[in-house]
């Protein structure tokens, strides 16, 4: 059964820094795109970051750009968001999804998207 988790969220004050992590079970992450999305009370979900198969394409929400990294590491079938200069706007739930077809490239529109995880939370306040 395919499943992606999410963990790594919390609370940390302005300018702080947090790793979320997506690890995905029942498929091989490598052969598909990973997106990470947020959303905060009252918005709709945003797309922040994404990573193509070989991670041949990489893209950035303008709003995280040069602070989030998005990186992947198929020994552990995991894609790692590094979450760096946090600010308070940056409070939401975050949720990472993959595509139902391989080798697709990606992108930061939610519905391109097929599988979902649970989300994890992350507040920065201080």
């Amino acid at each position: 059964q395919l499943q992606l988790v999410e963990s790594g969220g919390g609370l940390v004050q302005p300018g702080g820094s947090l790793r979320l992590s997506c690890t995905a079970s029942g498929f091989t992450l490598d052969y598909y795109a990973i997106g990470w999305f947020r959303q905060a009370p009252g918005k709709e979900r945003e797309g922040i970051s994404c990573i193509s198969s070989s991670d041949r394409y990489i893209y950035y929400a303008d709003s995280v750009k040069g602070r989030f990294t998005i990186s992947r590491d198929n020994a552990k079938n995991t894609v790692y968001l590094q979450m760096n200069s946090l600010k308070p706007e940056d409070t939401a739930l975050y949720y990472c999804a993959t595509m139902r077809v391989r080798f697709r490239r990606c992108g930061l529109a939610s519905n391109g998207y097929d599988y979902w995880g649970q989300g994890t939370q992350v507040t920065v306040s201080s």
